[in-house]
């Protein structure tokens, strides 16, 4: 069985947390893209509701096959204190059933906390069995601190021991 990281990124912060995850720990990634337009003002406070309300939106890929994985790390933005709309969309769309899955999120404010619990919450009823989760603070930082951050998180929770090969 391999490692997988799922992840939705707007802004790039998520995905670097992401790539970063894949480089040090060789996992295979798979980029969630919400097909519905989310930049500018406008869009960025629909996207909030969107995440509050937990509606489902567009993506590419529509699922994603976890048959060849043992562990999925799955990685979002948080947006209102829930996590993105595309990540919800494929929580819903994909079999976790006897999955280890560790969770992340990225935040600029606050919220962090409870867009892991909804996740939490969204995966166990399909089956997943969370084994650990972080949050990565990424307001006002640049990519490269933030990807500093996910390595020393690696090495704190000692992520490597969830390694399957």
């Amino acid at each position: 069985m391999k490692t997988l990281v799922l992840y939705y990124s707007q802004t790039r912060k998520t995905a670097s947390v992401a790539e970063t995850i894949s480089q040090e720990l060789s996992a295979d990634t798979v980029e969630i893209k919400d097909l519905k337009e989310r930049s500018g003002f406008f869009n960025s406070l629909k996207s909030t509701i969107d995440a509050f309300r937990e509606n489902k939106t567009k993506i590419n890929p529509e699922n994603v096959d976890l048959s060849d994985y043992g562990l999925i790390y799955i990685g979002t933005p948080t947006w209102g204190g829930k996590p993105a709309p595309a990540i919800i969309t494929l929580i819903d769309r994909c079999n976790f059933q006897g999955k280890d899955v560790i969770l992340f999120t990225t935040m600029g404010g606050k919220g962090g906390n409870t867009t892991i619990k909804r996740m939490k919450e969204k995966l166990e009823a399909r089956g997943a069995r969370i084994v650990n989760f972080f949050i990565i603070r990424t307001g006002g930082k640049e990519i490269i601190e933030i990807k500093e951050d996910t390595r020393k998180i690696i090495e704190e929770l000692d992520l490597k021991i969830y390694e399957y090969t």
